[in-house]
């Protein structure tokens, strides 16, 4: 009789104690054979490999790459005149987030949406530690606008003087700046500015002196700014000294270790006071 075609019961009465105790016959040892077989082929299988679920997660063969850095950081500064599109600031994450007149890409740069001037500043109104860049349509104005404030509609247009009563205007008019251009050599300019060629076309471009001595000239964005290599000799003019680098000093190195240390700790301490602050009493 086969060992497949006996039942449970009768392969249990075969495999008890009191059989096995006995001198095993030629169809005992052929199911003590099956017996041992079952059991070593119920027992699971050992895994030898682990198979990752990405490449990235299998690790890199020759380590990290220091590749051209992305440029990111502030494209315009504030007070500078933009156009719809301009990119003002690219980051990776929400360093800064979009104010008025300004939207979010997809890799988080903020650009502009309309015409006007950039603003870097806080709203607490919105959230308490967010800081926004936003585009002023004046220079003169100030962000961000209050809510109780009018609305400034967006149509182009220019205030135009109709007659010399000035009864109806109130203490908060700010005109349009007068645009500079068409200027000549006979016009009238405010103290300390001037005109010279511009080089391009043969045409005039305003100058402005500070009383330092320093020049400033009107750039392609209506901005009055100083020549790149007026600002990297700044240094020089301060008489700024610069201690040239000591690869070997250890001294120096110590202290300026210790010195960001404090300076790390000291910050801590002051955002858990904040936070200790901010925390509710509990109600009597």
């Amino acid at each position: 009789m086969a060992a497949s075609s006996l039942s449970r019961p009768a392969r249990a009465v075969l495999l008890s104690s009191r059989y096995i105790s006995l001198p095993l016959r030629p169809s005992d040892q052929a199911l003590h054979y099956l017996r041992s077989l079952n059991n070593r082929l119920r027992q699971p299988v050992g895994l030898t490999s682990v198979r990752q679920a990405s490449h990235q997660a299998q690790g890199r063969a020759n380590g990290p790459k220091n590749g051209p850095g992305k440029r990111l950081g502030a494209k315009k500064t504030g007070e500078q005149f933009v156009v719809p599109g301009n990119i003002i600031y690219r980051q990776r994450g929400t360093l800064w987030f979009p104010g008025e007149n300004c939207a979010m890409g997809r890799d988080h740069t903020i650009y502009a949406t309309e015409k006007g001037y950039v603003k870097y500043y806080r709203d607490p109104f919105k959230h308490p530690k967010r800081r926004y860049i936003g585009v002023a349509l004046e220079r003169d104005w100030s962000l961000p606008t209050p809510k109780d404030a009018p609305r400034r509609r967006r149509l182009g247009m220019i205030p135009v003087r109709i007659n010399e009563d000035s009864s109806h205007l109130t203490d908060n008019y700010v005109p349009r700046p007068s645009p500079i251009a068409g200027l000549d050599e006979n016009s009238v300019l405010p103290e300390g500015m001037s005109l010279e060629p511009s080089g391009k076309g043969g045409h005039l471009r305003p100058t402005f002196t500070l009383k330092d001595g320093t020049l400033l000239k009107m750039r392609s964005n209506y901005m009055f700014r100083e020549d790149n290599w007026q600002i990297g000799r700044a240094a020089e003019r301060a008489r700024t000294r610069v201690r040239p680098f000591k690869k070997g000093n250890r001294w120096l190195a110590w202290r300026k270790r210790t010195a960001k240390r404090a300076r790390i700790a000291e910050m801590k301490s002051v955002n858990k006071k904040g936070k200790a602050k901010k925390k509710a009493t509990p109600r009597s």
